[in-house]
């Protein structure tokens, strides 16, 4: 078990594989990423990415998070989650995606070994969902969840990140009847300060808390982020992800992070202590000297909002 000098367990690793998209969200953040070459630079290999996730795992970091822009925009995908896959201690790999191709991959994924998904819907109205998105088609995300239930990705996390004036109102009304299926979780987002579209759009969570709490007969605390998970009177669970301004949320952040171009980062909300991992595996350095430079970045990591 690794720890920082603040005592937070490290068990996690989220690795973004591309800058690419197939859509511009208008709630982007990137990974944290504000590089705005990033896209055009080199990206890692499957054998680098499974180098990464291995060197991280002789560190008992187990949870992998393959992350993008878009991972499924890669042709080389299965390859990535079969590589990783292979690594024993590594006891959950999940893929975060906007849902678009993923009818055309979920059965492979799974059978690569891919956990489970996370797919991002912000709402079930086509308009609006394009809006959001700026052009994206919800039908072809609502075809990727089916596939992925088929293919037992589950359980599912519908990531939806709330906006303010655009998809609040969708709450309630629409978007948590998805949480009503058994091997779905609807996961309510808040818009973190990394946009320029944040003063616009940005809603508190605490409302939506509330009105949780009266139709909920549990609430538990998870290990992770402290997040609050709800479990609905008919049987559907929601799970409330709010950072902004949250100390706790900090202090129980258990993930270290790599970016696109081979660096790793440790906290989403800065880029000022970045470590680059990549281009000491590409100069051939052994696995004591990788773990090492793991280990610096670890001892990096401090909660951004403090108590």
């Amino acid at each position: 078990m690794i720890k920082d000098k603040f005592g937070r367990i490290v068990d996690n690793i989220r690795i973004s594989i591309t800058q690419r998209c197939n859509l511009n969200c208008i709630y982007c953040h990137k990974e944290g990423e504000n590089d705005k070459l990033s896209y055009k630079k080199t990206e890692m290999t499957p054998e680098e990415i499974y180098t990464i996730v291995k060197v991280a795992a002789s560190l008992c970091i187990n949870k992998v998070k393959i992350t993008g822009g878009e991972p499924l925009i890669r042709n080389d995908i299965i390859d990535i989650v079969s590589k990783i896959s292979q690594i024993p201690t590594v006891k959950e790999i999940s893929l975060t995606t906007n849902g678009v191709l993923l009818k055309k991959y979920a059965l492979q994924l799974k059978k690569a070994g891919l956990k489970r998904v996370n797919i991002s819907i912000d709402s079930l109205i086509p308009e609006r969902y394009k809006q959001i998105t700026q052009g994206g088609k919800l039908k072809e995300v609502m075809e990727g969840l089916k596939a992925a239930l088929n293919a037992k990705l589950t359980p599912i996390k519908i990531n939806t990140v709330v906006l303010k004036n655009i998809n609040e109102d969708e709450i309630f009304n629409n978007l948590i009847n998805l949480s009503k299926n058994p091997n779905i979780i609807l996961q309510l987002i808040e818009f973190v300060p990394l946009s320029s579209n944040y003063v616009k759009y940005h809603a508190s969570l605490s409302n939506l808390e509330e009105k949780l709490l009266i139709i909920s007969k549990k609430v538990e605390n998870r290990a992770l982020h402290r997040r609050r998970k709800f479990f609905l009177y008919n049987g559907g669970e929601v799970e409330i992800v709010k950072p902004v301004h949250n100390s706790e949320f900090c202090s129980n952040c258990r993930r270290i992070r790599v970016t696109s171009d081979g660096k790793i980062k440790p906290c989403l909300m800065r880029n000022d202590n970045l470590i680059d991992i990549l281009t000491p595996i590409r100069r051939g350095k052994n696995i004591e000297e990788l773990k090492a430079i793991f280990m610096e970045a670890i001892m990096l990591r401090e909660p951004f909002y403090k108590k």
